[in-house]
């Protein structure tokens, strides 16, 4: 069936991507949005929207018979589930099929047997796809699953059967540990997915995460479009991905391409797919050192790096095979050239345990306008767009291409160092600190590498906050239209070198500012954007601040601390700790907040008194809704 109207189910950055290509192919789109995302960016894409429940998930973009009732409601003949969400739910594609739409992803049969951890490894090992020693029988109880321990040997790793995201995955590093650890592990795959069945795998201690993506089609065929390297990670969490791998030599491509597509003709794909495999990295890539890890059957966040190397758009492929159509290339016209980068570029604080935040983006974007072919910029938000506290905080993805890997590198680190988000945290500088460092540029790092330098890489250098104080500084200092007398700011100094200061707050904490001081050679030239006549957002290296001139009224008091805890985003508050009348220290927590899936802990901003409460254990509160309440000592 050839498709006229295309459904997304989905949001933000891959439901514009998709709009993009529909657009060039003449196809007509639909977005979905929840009570969140009224206004959001992929609603505003779309040539019609459909609003399809309240804010949480469960709600709305989980809502399978809202989804195909908004597909009836405007005539679309086909759906595509975009990455997360229903993508992978078998159920949803069969409902889509049965309402007869076109499913734009694999057959529901495949998802099926590639879901369980443990039915896909049957499956691979089949298919005479390398795969790890382990034990995934149906044996839960705990003597079986000591013995099999004990014939893998320590270190092992436990892993949910219907896992994913990191969740439901226990190290496991000698046998006295392994009770206590089966035991949570159970519990939070329990939790998170219905399904406490767990099995064991032996440790790869040093791994690395090297994925390959495939795509099937209706009458049989199958292809590799080579390889991506996904291994700099934080808590299983992707967070800069490449193309091609570094280091990969070409028997071990073509022997871990080839069980890729082995895999793929087993269970019939159809679509695009990803087969990820776990590499020992504590030695150099070999036939005998990469093992079948799990296949994703979807369109993968990382998919654009693909696209880059070999010219082909991902999102197009679907759209022919979904409609009936044959793979668009065979096999040996799929070429390989030069070499690309990704970074997802999230709204959360690297410095606070990667704390997600939500609300206005004040602003966003980089230094120059991407060109598409060496800089791409794939986003769900833009300056103004407010970002809701009920999804990931994923919000963009920086793209970049070079000839070389070194050249890819140096585009990437660049881009970083200006990429502006202000008003919600951001990662942009934690993501340059990771692309700059020597391990990742000599293409040394692992999977629990970040894990190991964290303290490192998620510190915002002193020498970035003070390029960026300094450059507003040095900026109103020069911007003077009144030449009287009183107005002069030249810093002159009887019997002193000159010195020009400035009351300036970044972030909240104020500082007197010396213009004239040293400027450091660690910081890049900062990028200034001039948000009202006393605001500024300031980004240097990556690192983005929120720069005031505070008055000496409230704004000043505001500056030094405050005395108010507010909610930084809608959520539940799961415990109140702060005691009215009581003395606490700036820095002492006083609630706990739970939103964007995380618990959130809510600190005094100065030393002072309880004056009063105003929240309790279990109550929603709204963004900005005051919490607790001080006064001075």
């Amino acid at each position: 069936m050839k498709i006229t109207k295309l459904l997304v189910a989905n949001r933000g950055e891959i439901a514009v991507r998709i709009f993009r290509t529909c657009r060039r192919l003449g196809i007509a789109t639909v977005a979905v949005y929840s009570d969140a995302d009224r206004a959001a960016k992929h609603v505003r894409e779309a040539d019609e929207a459909v609003h399809i429940g309240a804010a949480p998930a469960a709600e709305s973009y989980l809502r399978i018979e809202a989804i195909l009732a908004a597909a009836k409601q405007t005539g679309a003949n086909a759906i595509h589930p975009g990455y997360g969400f229903l993508s992978e739910n078998a159920a949803f594609a069969e409902a889509v099929i049965a309402a007869g739409l076109v499913w734009v992803g694999p057959p529901p049969a495949a998802i099926r047997s590639m879901g369980p951890k443990d039915e896909a490894k049957r499956i691979a090992e089949e298919a005479g796809v390398p795969v790890l020693p382990g034990y995934r029988g149906e044996a839960q109880d705990a003597r079986t699953l000591t013995k099999e321990a004990e014939k893998i040997g320590y270190p092992l790793l436990i892993k949910a059967v219907a896992g994913g995201g990191g969740r439901g995955i226990r190290q496991v590093s000698k046998a006295a540990d392994l009770e206590a650890e089966l035991i949570s592990a159970v519990r939070e795959a329990e939790a998170s997915f219905g399904d406490g069945r767990v099995m064991l795998e032996k440790l790869v201690e040093r791994p690395r995460h090297i994925e390959v993506q495939v795509f099937g089609d209706q009458h049989g065929n199958a292809v590799h479009l080579f390889e991506r390297d996904c291994s700099l990670q934080r808590r299983r969490q992707k967070v800069i991905e490449e193309a091609p791998a570094p280091g990969m030599p070409a028997d071990v491509r073509a022997a871990m391409t080839d069980a890729a597509v082995k895999l793929a003709r087993a269970v019939g794909y159809q679509g695009a797919g990803t087969v990820e495999f776990i590499v020992d990295g504590s030695k150099p890539l070999a036939k005998e050192t990469f093992w079948f890890l799990e296949m994703n059957t979807r369109l993968q966040v990382e998919h654009p790096v693909t696209e880059m190397i070999t010219g082909q758009d991902l999102v197009e492929w679907q759209l022919i095979v979904a409609s009936g159509g044959k793979i668009p290339l065979k096999q040996k016209d799929i070429k390989l050239k030069g070499h690309a980068f990704e970074a997802r570029i999230c709204a959360e604080d690297p410095a606070e345990n990667f704390r997600p935040g939500a609300g206005l983006i004040l602003e966003f974007g980089l230094l120059e306008e991407p060109d598409g072919e060496t800089v791409r910029w794939d986003t769900g938000f833009e300056t103004g767009d407010r970002v809701p506290s009920n999804y990931d905080s994923m919000i963009a993805k920086l793209i970049v291409y070079g000839e070389t890997r070194e050249a890819a590198l140096e585009t990437l680190t660049d881009a970083l160092a200006h990429t502006q988000l202000c008003g919600v945290p951001s990662n942009a500088g934690f993501l340059r600190r990771c692309a700059g460092s020597m391990v990742f540029t000599s293409g040394l790092h692992h999977v629990n590498w970040i894990g190991e330098h964290i303290d490192t890489l998620a510190t915002v250098p002193d020498a970035h906050r003070n390029a960026s104080l300094r450059a507003v500084a040095t900026l109103l200092l020069e911007d003077e239209d009144d030449y009287t007398p009183w107005a002069i700011n030249d810093g002159f100094r009887l019997n002193a070198p000159p010195r020009r200061r400035v009351l300036l707050a970044a972030d909240g904490e104020a500082a007197l500012i010396d213009a004239d001081g040293p400027d450091a050679d660690e910081a890049p030239f900062p990028l200034i954007t001039d948000l009202s006549p006393r605001r500024f957002a300031v980004t240097s290296g990556g690192d983005t601040f929120l720069v005031t001139v505070p008055e000496f009224s409230a704004d000043a008091e505001a500056a030094l601390g405050g005395n108010a805890v507010k909610a930084p985003m809608p959520g539940k508050v799961l415990s109140v700790t702060a005691k009215a009348g009581a003395q606490v220290a700036r820095g002492d927590v006083l609630a706990v907040l739970e939103a964007m899936k995380m618990e959130h802990a809510l600190a005094a901003p100065r030393d002072g008194i309880i004056e009063s409460i105003h929240a309790t254990p279990g109550q929603q509160v709204s963004e900005g809704e005051l919490l607790v309440a001080l006064v001075e000592e």
